[in-house]
């Protein structure tokens, strides 16, 4: 499946899930409460997510990129499945941006990624300000340094574009 399906499906998924669970007349175990993680913490890692994901589309890493895409996608989903308290809508309108960074990773196009990151970035503002958070604002990075514990470019075995 490429990851432009895979970011559909996962789309999807997460408004059937959400609505399930919003629609479901059985509240959650006290075990899924105690096992679901915090908002904070899928967010802080969708940043992180969100941070990397940028800093390996500059390096033209574009499989790790791959990987940061789905993991952000994945948190995005997190958040909407866990929280019903964020709308669904909030997390459905970044399909596009999504989409878009996808078609730009598989086509190695560091140009649309750059301009689809901005509007992913857009869309997470966006997402806070409707939430009443719109104190917490992400940016794309600025600095030409990434964080210091991981390499960006690519290995001798990550595909060439």
């Amino acid at each position: 499946m490429t990851l432009k399906n895979w970011c559909a499906v996962l789309t999807i998924s997460v408004g059937a899930i959400t609505s399930a669970i919003a629609q479901s007349d059985f509240p959650p175990s006290a075990s899924a409460k105690q096992e679901a993680p915090r908002l904070v913490e899928v967010m802080s890692m969708a940043q992180l997510e969100h941070l990397k994901l940028w800093y390996a589309g500059k390096a033209k890493n574009w499989d790790l990129a791959a990987y940061e895409l789905r993991q952000l996608t994945n948190s995005l989903a997190e958040a909407a499945i866990f929280y019903p308290a964020v709308p669904v809508s909030n997390v459905t309108t970044m399909k596009e941006p999504l989409l878009s960074i996808a078609d730009a990773i598989a086509a190695g196009d560091d140009r649309k990624f750059a301009a689809s990151m901005r509007v992913l970035t857009d869309g997470c503002n966006a997402c806070h300000g409707s939430m009443g958070r719109g104190f917490i604002a992400i940016a794309v990075p600025t600095g030409g340094q990434p964080p210091a514990n991981q390499i960006f470019p690519p290995s001798g075995n990550s595909r060439k574009h």
